[in-house]
């Protein structure tokens, strides 16, 4: 039954990808051993229930090995039918190319680009470790459970891998495993050519348990793997690789060839591998009935232990009310009614925007015990940390100390941003990450699958444009905003000031999807006429008297030279609007009413602000419009005389709405 069911895993995958003309069939061909024995004896599960807070985590960080992952998924009774596996890679299907998070059940994180899925885990890994520290009593493992990951070589060779690797080693997250599929073979053929590091070597310097199996030698050897598995589990100081040595392909003609890495095997080929591997059935996609009577044993045992886990719960509850309370409020992400947090509005003084945001991020984590998160070593610049107080202790999360909600990255900004998609996916955690903007471009792919997944991850982006100054043009964004308001489901907010500030905060929790909160380094005021109206995304937030002659429209740091300019045009008897835009992404999920309102269609002058690249504004200029913006790179010099320098000065704002005047008088 144990060759059965891992063969069935083979032609499963071999037979979709053929009808498909499509996939991958070298990685589930040679890891199909390494997934029964994982499924069939440990992976804690319940295809009934697969939302089960206490499950254990399965990420094939291999994405493009989605077959694998699939024909579990039908194997196990997740939900899949036949008829989904048909449909593998075409429109529509719940079998996309690689796995997709919210599409196909029993998938925990969308992966495919490579080195992703083991940072997710990471992340998954550090959310189970701190709500167990909070949460776990003598006798009561409310939370417990294993998060196991299944990699390739490409997932090994990309950055973000050690990156994610050596958190994980430094925090001693212990209940993370990690398969390596070893089989030596890239697109581009023999790893020879790019990778001949001692992985295990690496490993063990990253404070990793280090096993190996070699199936190469010992082909689909259950038993091998099943006690590599047991070993790893029993160490809990240190997360554990098991380096598989396999064969891509194994069993078709093309074994150990990088021709079966991406591309169907032939029909020819497909016939052979079932001769090979002595297939019982005729038809494709035909199963023995034997194999889902063999693999239903899995899921009973893991339908009993969500039972067990139900009463030991309920005993809790009973024992520990307030914690049983509150580990039903983390887990289900609820949150208090922010919109009726009026003390989050109230600022005393001007300050840069990444201050505005630090007091209102600790206000907010005083009423939200889910938040939690960090910087990638820049904590005291992003001012991302969560204070101490009389009430709250708040504490690092660490080997020594899992319940602090302070973390620190290292210098790991890709990992970083992907290890908190990781801790959003697991649930009770609502996590948030902090780096420079510019170096947002460094979490670019992460934050990307954030949006895709539709993960509510803040991204705190401080020192957000040429104010930052001397530093120079390395470290002053310019493209970025642009870059990252391009991305389909990303929320973009650059706030003018404190209540700006706090609307952009409440709006990044309150949502359905990440947000990035790009924020000022330099001192900026604190408006009269901001407030809640920053929720829609753009706003009047200086008027004047009758229809105006001119619409000033900016975001951020841009916004005190339109008002500047509007004093300085109504001397001269020119009346201006000044609009902030905070956030366009909301603004164009407001009704065409209220945006007319904002920005009238019929005054056609209008001046556009920011300090960065000119592109996302061309919509609102209009054909008479003038945008002030960089079509450059910064320059190093202190930040007033760079603003001066690009044009961002009342004087140029009011001589470009004088311009833009003139054209629509012409």
């Amino acid at each position: 039954m144990k060759q059965l069911t891992i063969n069935s895993i083979r032609v499963l995958a071999a037979d979709a990808i053929q009808k498909a003309n499509s996939g991958h069939p070298g990685l589930p061909l040679g890891s199909a051993p390494i997934a029964y024995a994982l499924w069939q004896n440990f992976l804690k599960f319940n295809p009934k229930d697969p939302a089960w807070d206490d499950r254990d985590r399965f990420v094939l960080s291999a994405g493009h090995g989605s077959m694998l992952e699939y024909a579990l998924l039908y194997l196990y009774k997740f939900g899949l039918k036949k008829e989904d596996l048909t449909e593998f890679r075409q429109l529509g299907s719940k079998t996309p190319g690689h796995p997709e998070y919210r599409h196909t059940p029993g998938v925990e994180t969308t992966t495919g680009p490579l080195g992703q899925g083991i940072a997710n885990a990471v992340g998954m890994a550090a959310a189970e470790a701190h709500l167990a520290a909070i949460f776990n009593r003598e006798g009561f493992p409310v939370v417990d459970h294993f998060t196991y990951a299944l990699c390739g070589d490409g997932c090994l060779e990309e950055g973000i891998s050690y990156e994610a690797c050596s958190f994980a080693g430094t925090h001693e997250l212990g209940k993370l495993i990690l398969f390596y599929d070893d089989n030596d073979i890239t697109i581009e053929g023999d790893t020879d050519v790019t990778f001949t590091e001692d992985v295990g070597a690496r490993f063990a310097a990253q404070n990793w348990q280090v096993i190996k199996v070699d199936l190469v030698a010992h082909p689909d050897n259950v038993v091998m793997l099943t006690n590599a598995i047991r070993k790893a589990q029993k160490e809990r100081r240190k997360p554990s690789v098991i380096i598989c040595k396999t064969k891509i392909g194994y069993g078709s003609p093309l074994e150990g060839s990088s021709k079966c890495h991406g591309a169907p095997l032939g029909e020819e080929n497909v016939k052979k591998l079932k001769e090979t591997l002595g297939w019982p059935c005729a038809e494709p996609f035909e199963v023995p009935e034997e194999v889902f009577r063999h693999t239903a044993k899995a899921c009973r045992r893991g339908a009993k232990r969500e039972r067990e886990w139900k009463k030991m719960f309920a005993a809790y509850e009973k024992q520990y009310p307030d914690l049983a309370r509150q580990y039903r409020l983390m887990m289900s992400g609820k949150l208090p009614d922010l919109a009726g947090m009026d003390s989050l509005y109230e600022f005393e003084k001007p300050m840069a925007t990444r201050q505005d945001s630090s007091i209102v991020l600790n206000k907010l984590a005083a009423v939200i015990p889910s938040l939690m998160g960090g910087s990638a070593d820049l904590g005291p610049s992003n001012l991302s940390e969560l204070k101490d107080t009389d009430r709250i202790r708040y504490g690092t999360f660490s080997a020594s100390d899992r319940s602090g909600r302070n973390m620190h990255f290292g210098i790991r900004e890709h990992a970083m941003a992907a290890i908190a998609n990781g801790m959003q996916l697991h649930g009770g955690v609502q996590a948030y990450c902090a780096t420079f903007f510019i170096f947002s471009d460094y979490c670019k792919h992460a934050m990307r699958l954030s949006a895709l997944m539709k993960l509510p991850v803040v991204y705190i982006l401080t020192h957000d444009s040429i104010g930052v100054g001397e530093d120079g043009p390395t470290h002053e964004p310019v493209e970025q905003l642009i870059a990252l308001r391009s991305i389909p489901g990303m929320k973009v907010y650059r706030p003018a000031d404190g209540k700006e500030t706090a609307a952009a905060w409440i709006s990044a929790l309150t949502g359905q999807e990440p947000t990035a909160l790009v924020l000022s380094r330099q001192t900026l005021p604190q408006y009269a006429g901001s407030g809640k109206e920053a929720l829609k995304g753009g706003y009047v937030l200086d008027d004047c008297k009758g229809k105006p002659d001119v619409l000033l429209m900016a975001t951020g740091s841009e916004v005190e030279q339109c008002v500047g300019a509007k004093a300085e045009l109504e001397k001269q008897g020119i009346r201006a609007r000044v609009i902030s835009m905070p956030c366009f992404e909301e603004f164009e999920k407001q009704s065409a009413a209220y945006k007319e309102r904002v920005m009238p269609s019929s005054v056609k002058a209008r001046v556009c602000v920011e300090a960065g690249s000119p592109y996302s504004w061309y919509r609102y200029a209009g054909e008479k419009g003038e945008i002030v913006a960089m079509s450059t790179f910064g320059a190093s010099a202190p930040g007033p005389q760079l603003f001066k320098h690009f044009g961002f000065t009342v004087e140029n704002i009011v001589e470009k709405a004088k311009a833009s005047l003139a054209k629509v008088s012409q």
